[in-house]
């Protein structure tokens, strides 16, 4: 298993493509936007031939699925995410004008996710871990073969999301991370949707949130 990252968008998220078997890859939180950053993921997947298979997101805000229409278009893959998510997919293209952007009708997903549901695509196993707080359907996804967990923005290195957008709870999200991504390994990789990886051992030790 290989993981790159991208960062995209004036909101710098980033989009994860992790690669399994024969060149096939599950991209999370696809935030490509415009024709620029659409051509800069294509390039990327083409010079490292990878092919998409799954496309994931670990909640609906509109940073985090900018790129959905893009990877239906190039590479015929709807978005899975979980039913609490949407809301903020079908409102994300209201939110777009409140940072001074434009997009289109996010694509309806291929399907959504339950909680603690496992999907295997390329060699690949991942369990969804619901983890609302910062969104109503938040999710991580775990690789627990590989010891990494893709948190999008439940919990970023040194501190949390925000849990003031609509459906957000600050209690809940504290909640969730001590009882739902703390109990990992501390070893475990985390990949978060803005920023830098960390570690679940380090978040319990350092993260000024927990402290």
């Amino acid at each position: 298993m290989n993981i790159h990252r991208q960062i995209f968008s004036p909101i710098e998220v980033n989009t994860y493509i992790v690669s399994g078997e024969d060149g096939a890859c599950i991209i999370i939180d696809c935030g490509c936007y415009g024709p620029q950053e659409e051509k800069r993921l294509e390039d990327f997947l083409t010079t490292h031939k990878l092919k998409p298979v799954m496309l994931l997101n670990t909640h609906c805000h509109l940073d985090h699925i900018f790129g959905n229409d893009f990877v239906l278009r190039k590479y015929g893959l709807r978005s899975m995410f979980h039913p609490g998510e949407r809301y903020n997919h079908s409102s994300s293209p209201k939110h777009a004008l409140m940072f001074g952007l434009t997009m289109e009708e996010p694509p309806a997903p291929e399907r959504e996710l339950a909680d603690r549901e496992v999907l295997t695509t390329a060699g690949l196993s991942i369990e969804v871990i619901a983890v609302p707080g910062h969104s109503p359907g938040g999710v991580a996804f775990y690789l627990k073969d590989h010891g990494v967990v893709f948190t999008g923005d439940t919990l970023f290195a040194g501190s949390i999301g925000r849990s003031d957008l609509p459906g957000g709870n600050h209690e809940q999200l504290l909640e969730n991370i001590s009882n739902r991504l703390f109990t990992l390994p501390p070893g475990t990789v985390v990949y978060p949707g803005h920023g830098q990886a960390t570690t679940i051992g380090d978040e319990i030790r350092t993260n000024p949130f927990f402290s």
